[in-house]
């Protein structure tokens, strides 16, 4: 600006009562305008647009590139900070402190917990108590060999680095996978992220890329990289990415997703978009390393059976001791007796189970163990409708041959726990339906005659006494 224009400006300015903006250049009354040390006047509406660009900005890194840059203190300008009271500062947030081997659960404490929602499967339990316990001990070894590298420092850390170990669970459908997965979270103080395998392609093709698993982990843990980098992930379905057989086309859903997820379970610097599960140039980027975080991976594997059995057969011959090829026809747990071998004749690519070392099998359930789901867990099926029923002050009850017969439908439909509350579903629909029409009663009693549908529930109204055999109280 020309000096003499430069001379006008400021002489107007000073005849009118407010002024000019020194950022947009349009007029303001007195009030409306901030004045700076040297004079000038900034309206609010420039000022908003400021504090908006630079927010999230950290200055640090403007002021070391210009020098001559300086930034006034704004809450000074307008009386005091947003939403506080003048002359009182926000307070900090507390610094989190370093957890030390002291706040690890040990894996007694870890199976403990597990055993009082989950029924059975004492193995695959020991397996995921020892690997989070494990896994809680390499991110504290991690973060004692960054602070101490040359190792000066003495305690129980170990400078070795530590690598972990990747779990691959293999189970029929209802055994329990997902749901022992989803109860660690709930019991843990650790981001975990729970996908699904069969939404998965080569780069995103059709559905989810292989890196949108480290996204959900991202959004888990809260958009905190650092917290991210220590967390877990579990992959269902892994059985549905198998090696395609006998096919012409590209198979992006099937090797190839094995193929990309090899960097992850290894350990990689990957870039994931923030708050999506796809990449674009609308969405901020974040760069998370999967080398500390824990991949547990599950999957039925329907047909492996037949593979196992194949193997165990080659044995058989003929004559009085021989092993007879139908030996293993009704073992409900063959499962267990799957190899890395049987697995890569499934489908799976060497390259991929050489970074799942622990292999977790996981037991068929049995009637005993149905009956066992069905009352002994805090969050058990039955005590869920006995929740339900005691809201309308009515007692629900069930005998021990009803639970019996349905844990006999159950296993007949092949499906596993799942099959439980269908069946109650069923049987409780009537119920259901019926008890809040009538406010005399007071107890239903579940029998088995009425699962095996020969029979109907008892009903008890109220202030009616219940009588043994012998004519006594109950």
């Amino acid at each position: 600006m020309p000096e003499q224009d430069t001379h006008d400006h400021e002489e107007q300015e000073k005849k009118k009562p407010g002024g000019f903006c020194s950022v947009c250049g349009r007029e303001f009354d007195a009030g409306r305008l901030i004045r700076l040390p040297d004079g000038r006047g900034i309206c609010e509406e420039c000022i908003q647009k400021s504090m908006d660009m630079l927010k999230g900005t950290d200055l640090s890194e403007l002021t070391s590139h210009f020098p001559n840059f300086q930034f006034i203190n704004l809450g000074d300008l307008m009386g005091g900070f947003p939403g506080a009271a003048p002359g009182e500062e926000p307070e900090e947030e507390p610094e989190e402190r370093s957890a030390g081997l002291a706040d690890i659960p040990a894996p007694h404490r870890i199976k403990a917990e597990l055993d009082r929602f989950v029924v059975g499967q004492d193995h695959a339990k020991k397996v995921l108590s020892v690997a989070v316990y494990n896994h809680y001990k390499r991110v504290l070894a991690e973060e004692k060999r960054k602070s101490d590298p040359e190792g000066t420092e003495s305690g129980p850390y170990p400078l070795t680095e530590i690598e972990k170990s990747n779990i691959l669970m293999l189970g029929p459908t209802g055994c329990g996978k997902t749901y022992l997965v989803q109860t660690l979270a709930r019991l843990l103080d650790v981001p975990l992220a729970i996908t699904d395998a069969t939404s998965l392609t080569e780069a995103g093709y059709i559905g989810d890329d292989i890196e949108s698993v480290v996204s959900k982990l991202l959004a888990a843990a809260g958009n905190k990289v650092s917290k991210a980098e220590h967390g877990i992930i579990f992959v269902d379905e892994i059985d549905k990415i198998a090696k395609k057989k006998n096919t012409n086309q590209r198979d992006v859903s099937g090797e190839a997703v094995q193929q990309g997820m090899l960097k992850l379970l290894e350990g990689a610097s990957i870039e994931v978009p923030v708050g999506a599960s796809s990449k674009n140039a609308m969405v901020p980027m974040k760069t998370v390393n999967t080398r500390n975080i824990l991949f547990i991976v599950g999957g039925a594997f329907p047909g492996l059976e037949d593979i196992i059995k194949e193997r165990l057969n080659r044995t058989s011959s003929m004559g009085f001791q021989a092993d007879l090829k139908d030996r293993y026809d009704e073992d409900r747990n063959l499962l267990q007796k799957a190899t890395v071998e049987d697995l890569r004749k499934f489908g799976m690519i060497p390259e991929f189970l050489g970074r799942l070392p622990v292999i977790c099998p996981l037991e068929s359930l049995t009637e005993d163990m149905m009956v066992r789901i069905l009352s002994e867990p805090e969050n058990a099926i039955l005590r869920q409708y006995q929740a339900l029923l005691a809201m309308d002050e009515v007692k629900l009850t069930f005998e021990e041959d009803a639970l019996r017969a349905i844990a006999e439908k159950a296993l007949a439909k092949d499906t596993g726990a799942r099959a439980l509350r269908s069946i109650l579903e069923e049987f409780m629909l009537d119920i259901m339906y019926e008890i809040p029409k009538d406010s005399s009663i007071g107890e239903v009693v579940i029998t088995g005659d009425y699962i095996r549908q020969c029979g109907g529930p008892r009903i008890l109204l109220r202030g009616v006494q219940r009588l043994t055999a012998g004519g006594r109280q109950a």
